[in-house]
């Protein structure tokens, strides 16, 4: 194994899996599993005549690092390596490339997609790989995707199926599962194994080998008091005291603290209260609280202008569609109080402490010399944006030579990214043309970039596994791990809390370990035949619920105003995943807006985003199928289910109680067009 690299500890690890057995391996972010995982491939290609590789990862960007870092500079020459991510044309044709290649990178869901759909060139089946690589397999639980794969393994493994795939996972931490006591963590581990079929190992013989090779970062907590006054942050919980009291809930409906979490929790729970009961005032008066404590979340969080700029933002677009005497009370509230609100928001004596606290972090290493390179993570996309408009247009960050840009999750909307966005950021910060990320989570897994000397949390409360996987992002020697957080906050107890799930977690895969073989075995096959028959009654409650009532006797109203706009039977699905209207006279209850700015898909592309004619409630947007029909895609968390039953919500489509047909192109087109095929 010396000339592929791999160092003793990584040679331990894969020595189960050179033999055929499953297994994850498990080792500390830094320490090599990307690599060890290449050479239990490139061992079994060279041992297996016909073998079919694939290699999962669950973040798109991690498709084009493993392939190009990793499995083409070591596999590429012998083999047929071909990378598949979902802004590809080579997803269209998955199984012709599998079959034409002999390792397929891919995220996951490319692979889960594949799997069901029965299209000739596109399907494929788990019988056709003969070694399944799983990055980040940690994730393989619950309705995760990886999890779903698994299970059609699990379930074919118990129906006494041969002809399956090795696996292979790799984690830097299975975690607790939520579990602080050791047995919890015991059973959260094994319940990973019996996922992925594996047993979990670890380097043993070799430990200090590994600690050795992978220091870790020097972790330090840059405190600030309690801001002493918050003169703007008192001014907003005033208003929002004025809109409780016009709501008069009563001694029956308590809430909690302004500017926190929880609060945010009841007055969720309030607008779907005021939905359901036709409460427009509760509902409505719910939402603009909602706005209010997101503005006092941020204004902990970034600044003070950011946070005004938000409830600015969302005012903008109210003047318009206020309908009745509550908008136009909540519209008033607001505009009496702007002048005050703006004044205060630029007044710099109270200014959030932690903004100094974090400049004074990233001024201490970057002033030490032009290579400094690091990520700072923030809980929301949109605290992402005023971090970076802060570093922009900071004097002292710029003459340090901060080149910051924001890293997010990949999707649709104004502050998400797309793929190829997400990959040109990632590129310059390898290269070094950026050398500051502002960072949600999803930077935390598998970004390697050995140069990065600097990592900080900022306002973040996570769990064991993502605090890990983000120390493990400084790779650099002496790098930093900073959280920067407030004196007495919760911040700092999470981090201490996390540091104790480490250990435990540690323990708990010690216990696993040392199970007997037997015992191991027996404890997997109980958890995975119990897995499947909770899966089959799932599924069996799931069937029931879809037909409670007929799509006919079902009307969807809107969520904003509650006027009825459709029926149940109007709404078709397109691919399994596309919910449209088809109603010709649905167009008549919304107005369209800009455009969405998304690539064109193999059979569609999009249109503009639609809004509620009556009071300006976004509904979804369209979309043009098949170059023809233009069609008004609609998300069911905007509408309200009146039901034989009374009123109803639903988060996501796969939760009403009424069956979706599958859209027809040809019937819709004879309906639309009736001269079409004379």
């Amino acid at each position: 194994m010396a000339d592929f690299g791999l160092y003793e500890y990584q040679e331990e690890v894969v020595q189960r899996a050179l033999r055929g057995d499953n297994i994850i391996i498990w080792l500390p972010t830094g320490g090599g599993k990307t690599r060890a995982a290449v050479y239990v491939a490139k061992k079994h290609l060279e041992n297996n005549p016909g073998a079919k590789v694939a290699v999962l990862v669950n973040k798109v960007h991690l498709v084009d690092q493993h392939y190009n870092k990793e499995f083409k500079p070591y596999l590429g020459r012998d083999y047929s390596l071909v990378p598949i991510s979902g802004d590809c044309d080579q997803k269209d044709f998955f199984g012709c490339e599998v079959k034409n290649s002999d390792l397929v990178i891919c995220t996951a869901q490319i692979l889960e997609n594949a799997l069901t759909n029965q299209e000739e060139g596109k399907h494929v089946e788990l019988s056709q790989f003969t070694l399944l690589i799983i990055d980040e397999c940690h994730h393989t639980h619950k309705e995760g995707v990886y999890n779903k794969i698994m299970r059609r393994y699990v379930a074919q493994k118990l129906k006494g199926e041969r002809r399956l795939p090795q696996i292979l996972g790799l984690t830097a931490s299975p975690g607790t599962g939520g579990a602080k006591s050791i047995k919890g963590a015991v059973e959260h581990v094994l319940q990973i194994c019996a996922n992925l079929d594996s047993v979990i190992v670890s380097s043993k013989v070799y430990a200090p080998e590994l600690k050795k090779k992978v220091p870790r970062p020097r972790k330090r907590f840059d405190i600030v008091d309690r801001r002493p006054q918050d003169p703007f942050g008192d001014h907003l919980k005033f208003m929002m005291q004025f809109i409780h009291d016009f709501m008069a809930l009563g001694p029956d409906f308590p809430v909690r603290e302004f500017g926190t979490q929880e609060y945010e929790a009841d007055v969720v729970i309030l607008e779907k209260k005021g939905v359901t009961d036709r409460n427009r005032l509760l509902a409505q008066c719910s939402l603009h609280l909602r706005q209010y404590n997101d503005a006092l979340l941020i204004n902990d969080t970034v600044r003070m202008v950011d946070a005004f700029r938000v409830l600015e933002s969302y005012y903008s677009t109210k003047s318009s569609t206020a309908m009745d005497g509550t908008d136009f009370f909540l519209l008033g509230l607001y505009q009496e109080n702007k002048v005050e609100l703006r004044k205060l928001a630029g007044d710099a004596r109270f200014e959030n402490p932690k903004m100094g606290k974090l400049q004074n972090t990233l001024l201490e290493q970057f002033d030490q010399g032009e290579h400094s390179r690091g990520i700072l993570f923030s809980k929301t996309r949109k605290s992402t944006h005023c971090l970076y408009d802060w570093v922009s247009n900071n004097p002292a960050l710029q003459r340090a030579g901060i080149r910051a840009a924001i890293l997010t999750g990949a999707g649709n909307g104004i502050n998400y990214m797309t793929q190829n966005e997400q990959k040109d950021t990632i590129r310059k910060f390898r290269l070094g043309s950026l050398n500051l990320l502002i960072s949600t989570s999803v930077a935390e897994e598998g970004l390697d970039i050995p140069e990065c000397n600097l990592v900080v949390r900022y306002g973040l409360l996570t769990n064991e596994i993502a605090q890990q996987q983000a120390s493990g992002r400084a790779r650099a020697s002496d790098s930093v791990y900073s959280v920067v957080a407030q004196a007495g906050g919760r911040e700092v107890r999470r981090e201490l809390l996390n540091e104790c799930l480490e250990d435990l977690t540690g323990r708990a895969i010690g216990e696993v370990q040392r199970m007997e073989p037997r015992e191991f075995q027996m404890k997997i096959t109980d958890l995975q035949k119990e897995a499947l028959l909770t899966r089959q009654l799932t599924e069996q409650l799931k069937s029931k619920k879809k037909s409670r009532f007929s799509a006919a006797m079902v009307q969807l109203s809107c969520r904003g105003c509650f006027v009825l706009v459709a029926f149940g039977n109007d709404i078709k699905v397109i691919e399994n995943a596309h919910h449209v209207n088809i109603n010709p006279d649905f167009e008549r209850y919304y107005h369209t807006g800009g455009k969405i700015p998304l690539k064109t898909f193999e059979d569609w592309e999009s249109g503009r985003v639609i809004s509620c004619a009556a009071c300006g409630k976004q509904w979804g947007m369209e979309m043009v199928y098949k170059k023809i029909a233009l069609l008004p895609i609609l998300a069911i968390e905007n509408f309200a289910m009146e039901t034989p039953e009374g009123r109803k919500l639903a988060k996501k489509w796969k939760d009403v109680e009424f069956t979706v047909k599958e859209f027809n192109f040809n019937t819709y087109c004879s309906n639309k067009f009736p001269n079409m095929f004379d």
